[in-house]
């Protein structure tokens, strides 16, 4: 399964029986507000679960020297939604403190080792997200 719109349509469509479990590790959607355009944006993204009501999800845009629009439209409207397999809920984002980035980061990168070398390739800081349920 591709990751982008067409992974967002089969997680909806089967309440993520389909897109959920994405090469060795899992997904959450994220819909988020356009800071411009006023409409959702859902956007597929690796997850981790921190505790209780509290995931984390990395804003690496593959490593690219700019952000993904998505990290952009929550720092505008940090009031988000997030879906876990048909659970669906309205959480806060915020990025992670400086103090609590590492130990994030390092989590995240047990579950998708690629985020190191994305950091490797950009000048930027990539952060990290904590999105916890409202």
């Amino acid at each position: 399964m591709l990751f982008g719109r067409e992974h967002v349509e089969r997680y909806q469509e089967t309440d993520g029986a389909e897109g959920h479990d994405w090469q060795g590790t899992t997904v959450l959607l994220l819909t988020t507000v356009g800071r411009k355009s006023g409409q959702k944006r859902t956007s597929p993204l690796i997850y981790r679960k921190k505790d209780g009501d509290t995931y984390t999800v990395i804003a690496s845009n593959g490593g690219a020297d700019e952000p993904p629009l998505w990290y952009a439209n929550l720092q505008a409207d940090p009031e988000v939604e997030v879906q876990v397999w048909g659970e669906k809920f309205v959480a806060r984002a915020r990025t992670a403190t400086p103090e609590e980035k590492p130990a994030l980061w390092e989590a995240m990168a047990e579950t998708w080792p690629a985020y190191d070398d994305y950091q490797k390739k950009t000048e930027r800081e990539i952060p990290v997200v904590v999105l916890e349920r409202v």
